[in-house]
């Protein structure tokens, strides 16, 4: 399994780590931090060193509540940073649902459009199936971000969710868009409940019977919180790794984090154990060598 993007072709047999890169004041969790493109940069150079895979450049918050952003700041905030972050040797998506910004950062070389609107807003399509090779990943959201938690989903959202995303992938090959440039995302926390949001884990695998694979992000999520009482997003890294981990061994192709070096080293943790599973031919009673001289 692979996904195909503007420069390069992802190899998703392993799963792959998309390290958040915020580029505004007032995100959930690290408004503010890397509000400079020289800012900006340093933490994309620092999450390629603790081990992050896909670069994700955002330029709006679109936290429970947050006000649109008017395009003109949204692409004064982002286009100087993908303009360097393009010559960092690794694939970098921008989260947008503004044709405007996906053509400007598409023509400064972006491999991949990542929106949680997906491509609904006029234009935004056309824009995607209009270039020849980029990614792109569609996401759920019920309602928008200034509603959705007001209102949440009501019911089981399993089937909804494949469903309006099965439609949104098959929208867009209509279009001449090839299904291997296509990864969906279930949209965690975005006019769901906390019990909802379990669900869409929980049965990640019924999500997974459309041919696509699954970008899931539950990092530092109020839902995270509701369930370990931790009252600020940094808090949550370690319910964040757990989530991470889990989405993959349910079939998640990439998770998208805040805590590159800590989830890097739950997936090592995880797939060490899946080698040993898969050689036993059985699900327990594995044996674990030693690595180097720790004994606890």
């Amino acid at each position: 399994m692979h996904w195909t993007t503007s420069r390069f072709v992802i190899d998703l047999n392993t799963p792959k780590v998309m390290a958040i890169i915020n580029v505004t004041p007032d995100s959930f969790s690290d408004g503010g931090q890397h509000d400079s493109t020289s800012s900006a940069l340093r933490h994309c150079e620092e999450v390629l060193r603790e081990g992050a895979h896909i670069l994700d450049i955002g330029g709006e918050s679109t936290r429970p509540g947050s006000p649109a952003v008017p395009l003109e700041v949204e692409l004064e905030r982002v286009l100087p940073v993908v303009r360097e972050a393009v010559k960092l040797g690794v694939p970098v998506s921008v989260d947008t649902y503004k044709p405007e910004v996906m053509q400007a950062v598409l023509d400064l070389g972006v491999d991949i459009v990542n929106d949680i609107w997906a491509l609904r807003r006029t234009g935004a399509m056309d824009v995607v199936a209009a270039h020849p090779r980029c990614g792109v990943c569609l996401m759920h959201m019920h309602r928008d971000p200034q509603t959705m938690q007001v209102a949440p989903m009501e019911g089981s959202v399993v089937i909804p969710v494949r469903q309006f995303l099965g439609d949104r992938a098959s929208l867009l090959e209509a279009k001449g868009v090839q299904p291997e440039r296509i990864v969906l995302d279930p949209g965690v926390g975005f006019g769901k409940s906390v019990e909802q949001n379990f669900e869409l884990l929980a049965n990640q695998s019924a999500l997974g019977q459309l041919p696509y694979p699954w970008l899931v992000g539950w990092s530092r999520k109020s839902s995270l919180g509701a369930v370990t009482g931790r009252a600020t997003p940094v808090e949550r890294a370690s319910g964040s790794v757990v989530a991470a981990v889990l989405a993959v061994e349910r079939g998640a192709s990439v998770v998208r984090v805040h805590d590159v070096r800590e989830t890097v080293d739950g997936l090592a943790v995880w797939s060490a154990l899946l080698q040993l599973t898969d050689k036993s031919g059985t699900g327990n009673k594995v044996f674990i060598p030693r690595f180097g001289g720790e004994t606890n």
